[in-house]
């Protein structure tokens, strides 16, 4: 056997409240990890291993994934190796999204949460979507099958209906609600129940005969899905031969491994149930670093593709995609793709070229570590005093690679902060450079002209947490500014530009004309494809030389647009024609003709303000369904669907940023605290136009009493 064979590097990944961190903490004890059980709002006020920040206690919610590992040997196969897995728990709340890309990026499976109740929840979309982002296999849970309405089967139809998925049973509940008893293994053909004070003697019990036929019908979906992949198998299936366990579970998960199917187990984590035999499920069915295509580019040959090999014996490539500043100092936390980190070696910043020592390596174990000497493919580990960015790769220096980095959302509000004690603005620097180096979705600016502070992220609770966090860990007592939001501006129709620069003062002067048109881009695919250049210019009429500096001026021009200050997108630049002088002309000559074009047209463009748009889901008793309608209306909502499943009304709607702040407040006090809502960012959509008059009106009123810059 190979010797990764046997590891499994998995992320827990759900909605919030779905019962990740609860998850996690029964895989620790199981495995041996831990020895005693903490819950997520325990009376014990320890809180769960996973969740080890203060704030994450206090708030019962997950902010920052959290790494760990444990070794499991099946409970009810005795024949089954021992496998090490490497586990990250990840937030659930949409605001700490990036956690969840991060995570992804450097894992080779995942375990998808899902509640018995709520089943497909508006962030378990999310999660899929960047699960499949970066082509990771993973197995579902059905949790929370204690719960009143919970039903295992329903769910199953949602991960079909909702996310695309094909579904198929590992395992049947025997009960639901407060009868929840065990599970049947459809696979074993075996029922379990779990005893113990913490469910961990798992004994095996006959399948309950009221359960016969439910479990023949789910037994024969199973044979009938998994005979599509083994040929061996579909004709035993065929004849109604038994079919081999193992033939059966390579047939599942050949499927698995390719996303073609879902495993689906199920099982209550709060009551102790069905989470052993998920744990067999990741051992059965999630790929080992051997079964994960890693690609890497090749700095030395055009930056194209090559495959690493899970090999101790090949070069190292190791990636970074977490820095943590804690109790330790600096931590990074690195994947190892390929051969072997060694403590005392040295290593390479492929980003920045710089060489580093390994001065100490690290497992983690939530906020708490071992010293290890080195640590092989497919191991995740931490570096201790490494300067570095989330996203780097790094090298032994016998390679010259970059692995692709992972996908970063852009912030969609902004806060001033300040602080009135001069004292503090060492310890606030120093707490906002910690935390934009950790998380790339945060960010800082100084406005030029106000001198003000202002911070950038993902929603109000993002920011709340990081206020909050410098509050605490670095004793800032800060004030903040209503929250703004980040607008766009853009063009609805096109415009031609012709322009002229021409200086002259004494010596060499500046001359360059551009001609040519902007126009709209209708099919942008987001912030990174907003921003188009192409050069049809002909015949020499300006030097080939001078073409990127027009690009540039456009691009500069772009960053701040006429209404009211903000960054242009989806403009499409074509440059037809111009001309130049062969003294006069320059790269800054050319430069400043793009920029004043720019304006020249944008003006003719019929530019428009663009407004986040966010996707917010709000769940709540039915009784109330009427007063969140009707107050997600006078927010501008623009209603996509609703749903009712039990009591509750599932409500879907598209709301504009800025008419969502406090919404969580009012929420609470129009359904007697008992709804709740997600919300994520959907894309910018033209402003109305009174509020277009309104926003450039502010803008004007500020730039007469001096707050922005021409």
């Amino acid at each position: 056997m190979r010797p990764l064979e046997n590891q499994r590097n998995i992320g827990i990944s759900a909605h919030i409240d779905s019962g990740k961190t609860t998850l996690t903490e029964r895989i620790l004890f199981y495995t041996g990890r831990i020895h005693t059980i903490h819950e997520v709002r325990g009376k014990d006020g320890v809180g769960a291993t996973m969740d080890s920040m203060e704030l994450e206690r206090e708030r019962g919610i997950t902010i920052q994934s959290a790494a760990t590992y444990c070794n499991w040997k099946s409970a009810v196969r005795e024949d089954s190796p021992e496998t090490s897995i490497n586990i990250i728990d990840t937030p659930g709340h949409v605001d700490f999204t990036v956690e969840v890309e991060r995570a992804l990026r450097v894992l080779d499976g995942a375990v998808l949460v899902l509640c018995g109740n709520s089943g497909v929840q508006s962030q378990s979309i999310t999660v899929d979507r960047q699960m499949k982002r970066y082509n990771v296999p993973r197995v579902a849970f059905v949790n929370k099958m204690d719960r009143t309405g919970a039903d295992a089967f329903k769910v199953a139809g949602q991960l079909k209906e909702k996310l695309s998925h094909n579904p198929v049973m590992m395992n049947i509940p025997i009960g639901s609600e407060d009868a929840l008893a065990g599970v049947v293994d459809l696979v074993e053909m075996q029922a379990y129940q779990f005893d113990g004070d913490k469910g961990e003697t798992v004994v095996k019990i006959d399948i309950p005969a009221e359960m016969a036929d439910t479990v023949a019908e789910y037994r024969h979906k199973l044979i009938d899905e998994m005979s599509n992949w083994n040929d061996e198998l579909m004709e035993l299936a065929m004849e109604e031969e038994d079919i081999p366990k193992p033939l059966l579970q390579t047939a599942i998960r050949t499927a698995c491994l390719s996303m073609d199917i879902t495993p689906v187990f199920t099982g209550s984590a709060y009551k102790n149930i069905g989470v052993q035999l998920l744990l067999d499920g990741v051992q059965d069915y999630l790929p080992s670093p051997y079964d994960i295509e890693n690609k890497a580019l090749d700095i030395d040959n055009n930056e194209e593709e090559i495959i690493l090999e899970s090999e101790e014996d090949k070069p190292l490539v190791a990636y970074s995609f977490k820095l943590e500043d804690g109790r330790y100092g600096q931590l990074t936390y690195v994947r190892v793709y390929q051969g072997i980190l060694k403590k005392g070696m040295q290593i390479f910043n492929m980003s920045t070229g710089k060489k580093h020592s390994v001065g100490r390596l690290a497992r983690m174990n939530s906020n708490n570590m071992e010293d290890i000497d080195q640590s092989k493919p497919g191991d995740i580990v931490a570096l201790f005093g490494i300067d570095c960015s989330s996203g780097t790769t790094f090298t032994d220096g016998k390679m010259n690679v970059n692995m692709t980095s992972m996908h970063v959302p852009s912030p969609v509000i902004e806060l001033v902060i300040e602080t009135h004690n001069r004292d503090q603005l060492a310890n606030l620097s120093k707490g906002l450079n910690r935390f934009t180096k950790e998380d790339p979705t945060f960010t800082v600016e100084v406005d030029g002209e106000s001198g003000q502070t202002i911070i950038k992220g993902m929603g109000e609770l993002h920011l709340e947490v990081y206020i909050e966090r410098l509050r605490r860990e670095y004793g800032v007592d800060l004030t903040t500014g209503n929250p703004q939001v980040a607008y766009r501006e853009s063009i609805a129709q096109p415009a031609d530009f012709d322009y002229t620069h021409k200086k002259q003062s004494g010596g060499n002067g500046q001359f360059g004309k551009v001609q040519g048109t902007i126009q709209p881009i209708l099919d942008s695919e987001g912030e990174d494809d907003s921003y188009r250049f192409s050069n049809k210019v002909v015949g020499g009429r300006i030097p080939k030389e001078y073409i990127p500096a027009v690009d540039k001026g456009f691009k500069e021009a772009m960053k701040a647009g006429s209404l009211i200050g903000f960054p242009v997108l989806n403009v499409e630049v074509e440059l037809r024609d111009g001309s130049y002088h062969d003294v006069d002309s320059s790269d800054k000559a050319f430069m400043i003709a793009g920029r004043m074009a720019f304006r020249q047209a944008y003006a003719k463009a019929k530019p428009q303000i663009l407004e986040p748009l966010m996707k917010v889901t709000v769940e709540t008793p039915t009784e109330f369904q009427g007063a969140v309608l009707g107050n997600l209306n006078q927010r501008r909502g623009l209603i996509q669907g609703s749903t009712e499943e039990a009591q509750y009304a599932i409500l879907e709607a598209h709301v504009p940023l800025s008419e969502m702040f406090g919404y969580a407040t009012e929420l609470r006090s129009m359904s007697q605290g008992k709804a709740e809502f997600t919300m994520e960012f959907y894309q910018y959509s033209p402003v109305p136009k009174s509020v277009q008059e309104d926003l450039c009106k502010k803008y004007a009123d500020r730039a007469m009493a001096g707050g922005v810059e021409d």
